[in-house]
């Protein structure tokens, strides 16, 4: 097998931690996958893995020599592809994650356009709204809101997202409408718990230079962004929300926004991706043309 060939098998192996992870990755027969690196290790004459039933993992020495195919490949590529990348249409498939709403609202009905563009591309996209492994799940890049834990990922910062408070008429018309936090004990809000913790979420407005919070009366939890606009929408309370995900309810007069100058604090959107150098040309691809559709239809304001 080419000795790049080779690199580019354990590059995978490490990333994906696991070579049956690796052989679905790439399309190939596990064994083939094993054998390669076997190869790998005799030519360079050291063992680069650890290897568990479970899990693989560098050894001192696969970590240094991963770390030098890291540079080594992308070098390689783009010599090879000098003079081709103007002309031929990026070719591959990737494999994305995405909060639900974003997926249904935003990518996916912009995809036929993707599509025509970019005929040779095929997309995988995840929209579990949960915590994912992208390196386990063979996930190339992921699109995140609000803080993220350290990793040793990339975090491209697209912006940040905009709450606004909204009610609907029917609520209004029983309750009326708050214009400053100190109405807030007055009025009812649909609550939202955190699926994967179950924490009830507070409302929140700005208040000398930070934020304020406020757990207030209610008639209904949920843990879903669907039923959360759908109980707003029902007018059982006011929610937080952010504005593209009810922007159509605004614009129809199905929902009104109140008390606009006390928003919740704006959320950081992030893609993530592995550290690379160089990303491969279809990530490249996708994230050049997926990058000014979320900051224009999420709304974003400049990144700080």
């Amino acid at each position: 097998m080419d000795r790049i060939d080779l690199f580019r098998i354990l590059i995978q192996v490490v990333e994906r931690g696991s070579f049956t992870r690796a052989a679905d990755v790439m399309n190939m027969p596990r064994s083939t996958v094993s054998a390669a690196v076997a190869e790998l290790e005799t030519r360079v004459g050291t063992r680069l893995l650890h290897r568990t039933t479970r899990s693989v993992s560098l050894t001192s020495d696969g970590r240094a020599f991963y770390e030098r195919c890291l540079r080594v490949i992308p070098e390689v590529e783009e010599t090879e592809n000098l003079f081709r990348q103007k002309t031929i249409q990026p070719t591959g498939k990737i494999k994305i994650d995405v909060p639900g709403r974003i997926g249904r609202l935003i990518i996916a009905p912009s995809l036929p356009e993707f599509f025509a563009r970019y005929p040779q591309m095929t997309l995988e996209m995840g929209t579990a709204d949960r915590n994912v492994s992208l390196a386990e799940e063979g996930i190339d890049c992921a699109l995140r809101v609000g803080k993220l834990p350290d990793s040793s990922l990339v975090a491209r910062k697209l912006g940040t997202l905009k709450f606004i408070n909204v009610a609907a008429p029917a609520y209004i018309a029983r309750h009326g409408k708050p214009h400053t936090p100190s109405d807030l004990p007055r009025h009812l809000a649909v609550n939202y718990a955190s699926p994967t913790t179950g924490r009830v979420e507070n409302w929140e407005w700005p208040e000398n230079d930070g934020y304020q919070s406020a757990v207030l009366p209610s008639q209904i939890t949920v843990n879903n962004a669907e039923a959360y606009i759908a109980c707003c929408l029902a007018g059982l309370g006011m929610i937080q929300i952010p504005q593209y995900d009810v922007q159509k309810h605004l614009e129809a007069g199905e929902l009104i926004e109140v008390m606009p100058d006390y928003p919740s604090r704006p959320l950081p959107v992030q893609l993530l991706y592995p550290h690379r150098k160089h990303l491969s040309r279809p990530l490249q691809t996708f994230i050049a043309w997926a990058e000014p559709l979320l900051v224009n239809r999420l709304l974003l304001n400049a990144p700080d």
